[in-house]
């Protein structure tokens, strides 16, 4: 091994338990959500974005300022309503009088960050909503006939109420399809909910995330030597074949009309990848991908009219795809 393969290897294990460590830091301002924990590093790790549902009250938004925190990078948060304009989140030319002379100026939008929160995405028409895409899949935004990139690391971080609570919009299947991974965060257990309020009643502040003893464990250089040694874990021929037969085992079923694409596909490959290589090993298994298969190819899926009305499971119809595909040994 080469003085130069050492010290690739050196940050590559550093960044992992940098990485390790912002888990025990964001388990100090929220109880009982270690898979969103792991789907947000996954998803950082590969360069995707998340979406984040679950009712109101189960610390989606406190989670991803958690996170911000102890990962140490700029973040940004929009709330998103039903006025909320496109500029407002990308940016706009605007009038600048500064050197004496009066001419437009581009001023950046909270798009600019490391980290973007957008807090309740469905609360937004699809116009707005629509307005993150370039962003999302580019990592640019363009205004005014100018390209600008946006920095290095970044993701969008969507949280958003489910879709039958009143004054929502679902987000259009080209959108969805740009999120990386889809992350529901249930009510807790008792345990958990007792322990949430035990914290509450010892003085904990869910605005003052720094209060809470949350410190910052790792920072961008961390979030990039790691996606960076995602291409030396090892993905066999027969792991590839077995992510594609479960993509085209979704296309087969009578219960949907639209299935796994195969950029599905790849982004499987992509978050198992990531997962190996956060647990620790330099090769995906079968497991790894069973264990990703929901929250990266669920949202994806679009069910048939009829086994909506007779109450057909998206979860479910995946559930058995994956369970038809032989696992390769």
């Amino acid at each position: 091994m080469t003085t130069h393969e050492r010290a690739e290897d050196a940050r590559a294990e550093e960044a992992r338990a940098a990485l390790a460590a912002v888990r025990t830091e964001v388990a100090k301002a929220v109880v009982g959500q270690d898979a969103a924990v792991s789907a947000l590093l996954v998803a950082l790790l590969a360069r995707g974005h998340v979406l984040v549902e679950g009712v109101p009250g189960v610390a989606k938004t406190l989670l991803v300022r958690t996170l911000a925190t102890a990962l140490a990078v700029d973040t940004k948060r929009v709330q998103f309503t039903p006025d909320l304009m496109p500029g407002d989140l990308t940016g706009s030319l605007v009038i600048d009088g500064t050197g004496g002379e009066q001419g437009l100026a581009f001023r950046e939008g909270p798009v600019f960050t490391n980290l973007l929160l957008a807090d309740e995405i469905n609360r937004t028409p699809p116009k707005t909503q629509s307005a993150l895409l370039e962003a999302m899949e580019e990592g640019q935004v363009s205004a005014d006939g100018v390209t600008r990139p946006l920095p290095t690391p970044f993701l969008v971080a969507a949280t958003q109420n489910p879709v039958e609570y009143e004054g929502t919009y679902p987000l259009p299947e080209a959108q969805l399809d740009r999120f990386l991974l889809k992350v529901r965060m249930p009510l807790p257990g008792r345990d958990d909910e007792v322990a949430i309020v035990r914290r509450h009643a010892d003085g904990f502040d869910p605005r003052d995330v720094a209060a809470s003893g949350v410190r910052q464990v790792a920072g961008p250089e961390h979030l990039l030597a790691g996606a960076a040694a995602l291409g030396g874990v090892r993905v066999s021929d027969e792991v590839a074949g077995y992510v594609v037969d479960i993509a085209r085992a979704t296309r087969q079923s009578p219960s949907l009309q639209l299935g796994v694409s195969p950029r599905g596909a790849t982004a499987l490959l992509r978050t198992s990848r990531a997962w190996a290589w956060l647990v620790g090993r330099d090769f995906v298994t079968p497991d790894d991908v069973k264990a990703l298969a929901q929250a990266t190819l669920a949202h994806r899926l679009q069910l048939r009219p009829e086994a909506e009305l007779d109450g057909t499971d998206v979860d479910q119809v995946l559930a058995t795809a994956v369970a038809s595909v032989p696992v390769p040994r």
